[in-house]
């Protein structure tokens, strides 16, 4: 058929032609905006869930919601090892400014800016030379002078409490919110976390318009309870995984329908097998089946001939990328990890596969944690970040 007219999406954080089965989660957030334009209190919200089941596809879709009731909304991507000062920053710079031209009073911006620009000059500068100098270099790119005495001090817990309650602020003149969207959000340095969940429940309490909705791996919970232990109840957490059968069905036949294709049950059967539900499989599968059926309906046949080379491209794009990013030792680990199984496994379990004491794998265990290949799935527990990554690792020669 057509390649130019096939609908699948196979992407990172691409949004697939259709959004099926996070209906609940959609709903959810729903409420949430409703509930803050009200005035009503209401906690952030937490998405987690493994690699490829589509937690940034939800959260570009919860901030497409937020924009289309005119919120100010702001993204970021946390990276290890890397503050999250300045991505929050311009990150509020650009809900502020989207919120600006609505604004009566252009000197509440003004002020609100020039305690942005303090906040985000603000972050201690590392000792080494050419990185100080690249920090006293950085501008936030604000054309008003930065305030003094109001969220500056360097201290991130202080300073980003006095920003988000001074953008909510700014939000409430407008009679609208803001919405912070933190993707990786498990990636966020853990002194960070900590700020982050300070400045979320003093906004609770002041009960400002102003939501930080995160994103992440399944332990992200895990790691914002280690940091502040009131935030179990400070988020709303919503876990999503593999779709069941009938939105992976409708993940398919809906986009091909619209192209007037449609397929045969045994291909649906067929499809639903190799991909297992997980959405980014379901379109890598079926763009592939796509591309190589003659003609609708797609057949049980398709899927045989397309399945090899749909599962080549993952074995190099989606795995393989992943597996490369892993040292020799890191590898060993991970290969140990995929004999004893795919659910999570006991730690003491790879330490007895490999022969080794579990102490002298440590580095290997917190190398793929920090890479973001596995997690701790409970204490003295690993599993895979990646579906069926175990099943690829066992096809690997050795």
């Amino acid at each position: 058929m057509d390649p130019v007219r096939n609908p699948y999406a196979p992407g990172a954080g691409q949004r697939p032609p259709e959004l099926a089965g996070r209906d609940r989660e959609l709903r959810q957030f729903e409420v949430v905006l409703e509930r803050v334009a009200r005035g009503r209190p209401e906690r952030s919200m937490i998405v987690t869930g493994l690699r490829g089941v589509g937690k940034t596809v939800l959260l570009n879709a919860f901030r497409s919601m937020a924009i289309q009731r005119l919120w100010g909304t702001g993204k970021i991507e946390a990276r290890p090892d890397q503050s999250i000062r300045r991505p929050v920053a311009s990150a509020l710079h650009r809900a502020v400014r989207e919120l600006a031209p609505r604004h009566r009073a252009p000197d509440r911006i003004e002020e609100f800016l020039g305690v942005l620009k303090a906040f985000a000059q603000s972050e201690p500068e590392p000792p080494s030379g050419k990185a100080k100098a690249r920090a006293h270099r950085w501008q936030p790119g604000i054309d008003v002078p930065a305030s003094r005495g109001r969220a500056d001090s360097g201290d991130l817990e202080i300073d980003l409490t006095e920003l988000f309650v001074d953008a909510a602020s700014v939000a409430t003149d407008v009679g609208v919110g803001i919405a912070l969207f933190v993707d990786e959000m498990q990636d966020v340095p853990a002194d960070d976390v900590s700020a982050l969940c300070a400045a979320c429940h003093e906004l609770s309490q002041v009960g400002g318009p102003l939501i930080v909705v995160g994103a992440g791996l399944p332990h992200l919970p895990a790691v914002l309870s280690a940091s502040k232990s009131y935030s179990e109840r400070l988020f709303r957490y919503a876990r999503i995984d593999r779709l069941d059968r009938e939105s992976a069905d409708h993940a398919l036949l809906a986009p091909a329908e619209r192209e007037e294709v449609t397929f045969t049950e045994e291909a649906l059967d067929a499809l639903y097998g190799a991909a297992d539900g997980y959405p980014y499989f379901v379109q890598a599968y079926a763009k592939v089946v796509w591309d190589v059926a003659p003609d609708t309906p797609i057949t049980a046949d398709d899927i045989k001939v397309a399945a090899p080379e749909a599962e080549s491209e993952l074995a190099v794009g989606f795995f393989g990328s992943r597996y490369e990013r892993a040292t020799p030792a890191e590898r060993d680990y991970m290969r140990a990890m995929a004999v004893l199984g795919d659910d999570p496994v006991p730690t003491a379990s790879v330490a007895d596969e490999l022969g080794r004491k579990p102490s002298s794998l440590s580095p290997a265990r917190d190398g793929l944690i920090k890479k973001g290949l596995i997690y701790s799935a409970e204490r003295g527990m690993v599993a895979f970040t990646v579906p069926h990554f175990g099943k690829f690792l066992r096809s690997q020669p050795a």
